[in-house]
């Protein structure tokens, strides 16, 4: 039977259309002929010239889907079944015309699957560079950063052109955030090299930490360290600014070249190398140097470059130089005849210039006047009449970050299971003292090293607090030593401690004799550089300075105090880490046999 109602009724070049789709679909010439009432050598022609046999799959394919979807739609009753058909044969025919696009060209992946195409519907957006900046989002960080300037830090930037800038400073007033701040800037302003340094590195990635933060405010993600920061302020073909932050490991950067900063000059360890270096750094004159921190003491060596005196050195009398460093001089900011620029902010200057996050009143509350004058005035401190050395104490300072790899302050457990040791000076109300809370790590051998894992400072508690407070502490630790001084109020917080379940709590009872004994084992493990801690921990350092060797009031004795009024005063810091090192002998090798009650 046909499949034709009648061949003969069919346009000829519709009768051609059908003989080839026969063909495609398996027929011979002869049987097309005889289907179609056609000559054979007709439709063999056919073939030959129209190149059936050339054909690719693809068009077969759609020839016969055309057929078999005519066929079905101009069925008048159709079936379930037939809608079924339909519905297949629709999508055969979509993915037919993806693959068509595909082949076209500048068919792309997304011609064949529709996920691909969707994601890449719509405008594309131009693929966002790494650590870079657009003119707009420099211009907007300018702005965010000069509009929040203190009157101070105003003059700072106001002496950016200085080739070297040395600035005394209060505590907390902000420097550390905003040389951060300056130092961007510059960088994608000028595509100059930063380099950050400080006496540890978990101080000099403050820096990083800031400026992550300030790129943030613009919608630019920083990575990197060194980081590498490109804008389009500078040519395209302009290296990258570098910033560089460096803590103990210094030397591997000795071959860098920049504008460098150095935090909290005044406090760290051989400033004389660290200085060789980083002034090696910005030989160049294009290069600046900043330098800033809060005071020390006199002895630091530090401290000559600040009065001028190490220019000094070796230098015939005619060509030694005079520079007044009092506040009066540098209190707006001097160029001196060495060509450094030098200023000093005390926090009184800092209020006055806007910066009102201080209570000034409460802080001389807090500190005895000669720690509120070398912390908040910038005045230094002559330790010539300390019970400790200044530069014994700095010496005692490592990075934490990278030479000690057994303790996470973040864990749940910092030491693990390995045993502390912990001192506590709790808070006389009698005379406003702190209260202090230390964690140590005792030596492994005879000999070691303490080791100073937390400092905890507190103030405004009653004696059950303080208990409470050091209990939670402890309980992180596996801790089998806690010495606690026992005079006045701290018999209550001594009692409750006692009773709490910790182990190895400590009577410690002061007098003239056990105080003594307890500066003199002190000194001899400072002197022998047997205690270590964080090198930014300042507050350990100047605990430990505030206290001197003094006259009872009877002038018949020799007795140690800080601060005013009472004997600890405020070096509860420091006195908080002496009991620690009272647990060990004076030799360093067998328990001591005390004047103290061990429970």
């Amino acid at each position: 039977m046909s499949i034709l109602a009648d061949p003969l009724t069919l346009a000829p070049e519709d009768r051609r259309n059908a003989a080839r789709s026969l063909y495609w679909r398996g027929w011979s010439y002869g049987q097309i002929a005889d289907e179609l009432q056609l000559n054979r050598d007709t439709v063999k022609s056919w073939g030959r010239r129209d190149r059936w046999d050339d054909a690719p799959s693809i068009r077969k394919l759609e020839d016969c889907l055309e057929m078999r979807l005519m066929v079905l739609i101009c069925k008048d009753k159709k079936t379930g079944a037939d809608y079924t058909e339909l519905d297949a044969l629709r999508r055969q025919v979509e993915s037919l015309a993806k693959v068509r696009r595909y082949e076209a060209p500048g068919g792309h992946s997304g011609d064949l699957n529709d996920k691909v195409a969707n994601r890449n519907a719509g405008e594309r957006k131009p693929k966002v560079k790494k650590n870079h900046f657009t003119t707009e989002q420099a211009e907007q960080l300018r702005e965010i950063f000069l509009d929040q300037l203190y009157g101070y830090q105003e003059t700072w930037f106001a002496a950016l052109s200085q080739r070297t800038r040395m600035i005394l400073k209060s505590r907390q007033i902000g420097a550390t955030y905003y040389f951060a701040f300056e130092a961007l800037i510059d960088a994608i302003d000028t595509g100059r090299n930063q380099i950050f340094l400080s006496a540890s590195k978990a101080q000099a990635h403050q820096f990083r930490s800031y400026i992550v933060g300030f790129a943030k405010l613009v919608g630019v993600t920083l990575a990197g360290d060194p980081m590498l920061i490109t804008s389009e302020l500078r040519p395209a073909d302009e290296p990258a600014a570098e910033l560089h932050f460096l803590g103990t490991n210094f030397r591997t950067a000795q071959g860098r070249h920049g504008n460098f900063y150095f935090d909290e000059f005044f406090w760290v360890h051989s400033f004389e190398e660290l200085n060789k270096v980083a002034s090696g750094m910005a030989t160049h004159k294009k290069w600046r140097k900043t330098y800033f921190s809060t005071p020390s003491t006199v002895l630091h060596p530090a401290y000559p470059y600040w009065t001028g005196e190490r220019r000094n050195r070796r230098r015939k009398k005619e060509d030694k130089i005079e520079i007044d460093v009092t506040h009066d001089a540098l209190a707006h900011g001097s160029v001196g005849p060495d060509r450094i620029w030098r200023h000093i902010v005390n926090i009184r200057d800092a209020e006055a210039a806007g910066c009102d996050l201080f209570d000034i009143a409460e802080l001389e509350d807090e500190y005895a006047p000669d720690e509120f004058a070398n912390l908040f005035l910038c005045d230094f401190v002559d330790d010539s009449q300390s019970a400790f050395r200044f530069n014994d104490l700095v010496k005692c300072g490592v990075d934490t970050m990278i030479v000690w790899d057994d303790f996470d302050p973040e864990a749940e457990r910092p030491f693990g299971e390995r045993v502390v040791w912990a001192g506590y000076d709790p808070q006389n109300s009698e005379n406003g003292d702190n209260a202090s809370l230390t964690i140590a790590a005792p030596p492994s051998a005879p000999g070691g090293t303490f080791r100073l894992l937390e400092r905890h400072p507190l103030r405004g508690m009653d004696f059950e607090q303080q208990a409470t407070f050091v209990t939670a502490m402890l309980s992180r630790y596996n801790c089998a030593y806690l010495g606690v001084d026992a005079t006045g109020v701290g018999a209550g917080v001594y009692q409750l401690l006692a009773k709490s379940g910790l182990r190895g709590v400590t009577k410690i009872e002061y007098s003239l004799e056990q105080k003594a004994m307890m500066v003199m084992k002190a000194q001899n493990v400072i002197r022998h550089g047997r205690l270590t801690f964080d090198s930014m921990w300042l507050d350990v350092i100047s605990s430990f300075i505030s206290i001197k060797k003094t006259i009872t009031a009877s002038g018949r004795n020799m007795t140690f105090r800080a601060g005013r009024g009472g004997e600890d005063g405020h070096a509860d810091l420091a006195w908080s880490i002496i009991h620690i090192l009272l647990n060990e002998p004076l030799d360093g090798k067998e328990r001591p046999v005390a004047t103290m009650e061990i429970i």
